[in-house]
């Protein structure tokens, strides 16, 4: 309990500090993104004197309240519950920005981020105790694959597989004219639409997990409680699973609490480059129009997850490495 209570005290505070700078930084940056709304329905001939006041109004920019003043009142709306009003998706709020973004990530990048967990962690496993030369074949494309940007993949992808073979669509989560339900038609077309990009996922991702797997078993093959797993006679794949896979995963549990980032905040290029309507998407055009409530709410979203993950990366250990629990008793 004590090492449980240290952990979620050194979150708590990383929490408050992370929730700080997320506040300063987009203030911080040049411009108002106010004009920005303004302008753009000035343009469409919507906008009075009284309607921009009330936009200020709505927006806190009419207040003479000082930054700190400002810092202790976003505070006061996060305990609250209200992210605010999106100026991109005006008069839209946050929350259901958020809401209507985050299951298009989590089903696309979510799906494919643990289908590539399982399986590099898996092939690193056996590329490591089998030792083969087709499994070790793949080393070096997997190595190309890992240190390949996701963009270059999405465009490459989109270049093949969409222009020249016509075998996916270019982007978009769904056909263009359907409306969003559970029909089979909609849910098949988002299915179809997402297979590319998932693909893109899958690929560039699971290169890490196949080559950090096996180069930490060739690691654990080499000690002394393998070798005497060996003298006793267990069976070989009780050998793998139970003292050489359970030991090399130690490192892919801390890298998955990493991954859990990307599993909110989306594969942002990727989202991009296939205009996939996910959160990663939303966050581009949310700094692109200095929409301050919705890049603080999905930030926030981003950290508060991080900060989970992380959390149960430590209980993870505790309870898959006898020393982690000494340690912590």
């Amino acid at each position: 309990m004590r090492f449980l209570a240290r952990r979620i005290g050194f979150y708590l505070v990383t929490a408050w500090a992370a929730v700080t700078i997320n506040f300063f930084i987009p203030r911080l940056m040049p411009g108002n993104p106010l004009d920005i709304l303004v302008a753009r329905m000035s343009s469409q001939g919507m906008l009075t004197p009284r309607a921009v006041h009330d936009l200020a109004v709505a927006f806190g920019f009419n207040t003479k309240a000082s930054l700190l003043d400002l810092y202790f009142r976003y505070w006061g709306q996060l305990f609250r519950g209200d992210l605010g009003i999106s100026v991109t998706y005006f008069p839209s709020s946050v929350a259901s920005v958020i809401g209507t973004a985050l299951p298009w990530t989590l089903a696309l990048v979510g799906t494919a981020t643990l289908i590539s967990i399982v399986l590099g962690t898996f092939i690193g496993l056996l590329a490591a105790w089998r030792r083969s030369p087709g499994l070790d074949a793949l080393l070096p494309s997997a190595t190309f694959m890992q240190a390949a940007p996701y963009f270059f993949i999405g465009l490459l992808s989109i270049e093949v597989f969409s222009s020249l073979l016509k075998w996916f669509p270019v982007g978009g989560g769904f056909a263009q004219g359907m409306a969003i339900s559970f029909t089979w038609s909609f849910i098949s077309s988002a299915l179809y639409h997402s297979l590319l990009p998932a693909i893109t996922i899958i690929v560039t991702s699971m290169a890490g997990w196949m080559i950090g797997m096996r180069n930490v078993t060739v690691t654990v093959l080499d000690e002394d409680y393998i070798l005497a797993a060996h003298a006793k006679g267990l069976k070989p794949r009780r050998v793998m699973i139970t003292y050489a896979a359970r030991n090399a995963i130690l490192p892919q549990v801390a890298s998955f609490a990493l991954a859990m980032s990307l599993l909110v905040s989306g594969a942002i290029l990727v989202e991009i480059v296939f205009s996939y309507p996910g959160i990663g998407y939303v966050l581009f055009q949310a700094v692109d129009n200095e929409d301050f409530p919705l890049m603080q709410a999905i930030f926030l979203i981003i950290v508060v997850t991080v900060l989970v993950a992380n959390l149960l990366a430590d209980l993870a250990y505790v309870l898959l490495d006898p020393r982690a629990r000494q340690e912590a008793s």
